[in-house]
């Protein structure tokens, strides 16, 4: 049985149109793979967050608190994934990695948040995936891949289908940190690919049978990171 660590965005997981079936099919989907594949799956913070991020920002709250609150959104949404996975997961959200490792020792699937301000929860998944030794991680996303530039603001943006660990470092350094970030990945979690050299898929998390595809270790729609580009 392969390990897979899913990093799932909040704005996929709950974007404010059909949250309820698409929780239940993804729920439904991680319990019918969790028979063949040790999962875990670390929640982002979404919309909730930067909701309660941007107005703590404009009340004059500093990068660290707001990050917190952040965190504690991500704890919020990853509670919402494991009412969908039917008593197969953890009941309440690990708040550290190494808790996180130790209740997959008990559970089929295990569910996390955030941890700690300055580690996004796409950070944590990388390092997850290095304490339990994952065979992938799979960061579904709002957007169906790694692209030159943002998608959803540039036209001419292209997909990049093949890129290697040092090629995501190197695009997650162009942008500054800030609490709430949208990035498609951050810079301490492809620190962690570099230094891991475990691949990582990039898709749509919101196509569940290519997000199946991507778990069952199958060929899929997307971006790989690997140690090569093809």
């Amino acid at each position: 049985m392969d390990t897979v660590v899913i990093s799932i965005g909040g704005s996929v997981l709950v974007p404010g149109e059909k949250d309820f079936e698409y929780l239940s099919e993804l729920g439904r989907l991680l319990t019918e793979l969790s028979s063949q594949h040790k999962l875990y799956a670390v929640v982002g913070g979404g919309r909730t967050a930067r909701f309660y991020i941007e107005l703590g920002r404009n009340l004059g709250a500093d990068e660290i608190y707001l990050d917190e609150m952040g965190v504690q959104a991500t704890r919020l949404n990853a509670r919402l994934l494991i009412s969908a996975l039917s008593g197969r997961a953890n009941e309440y959200p690990p708040e550290t990695v190494e808790e996180a490792v130790e209740l997959g020792n008990r559970h089929e699937i295990v569910v996390m948040g955030g941890t700690t301000p300055g580690h996004t929860t796409d950070g944590v998944a990388a390092l997850l995936a290095e304490s339990v030794k994952a065979d992938r991680i799979i960061n579904a996303t709002s957007v169906d891949g790694v692209y030159t530039k943002d998608p959803k603001k540039y036209e001419d943006a292209e997909r990049i289908d093949a890129l290697t660990f040092e090629g995501l470092l190197e695009l997650c350094r162009t942008s500054s940190w800030k609490a709430g970030p949208s990035n498609v990945f951050d810079p301490l979690g492809a620190e962690t690919l570099v230094r891991t050299k475990i691949p990582l898929l990039v898709l749509n998390g919101r196509d569940l049978p290519n997000l199946a595809a991507a778990i069952r270790g199958e060929q899929f729609s997307g971006t790989v990171v690997s140690g090569e580009e093809e």
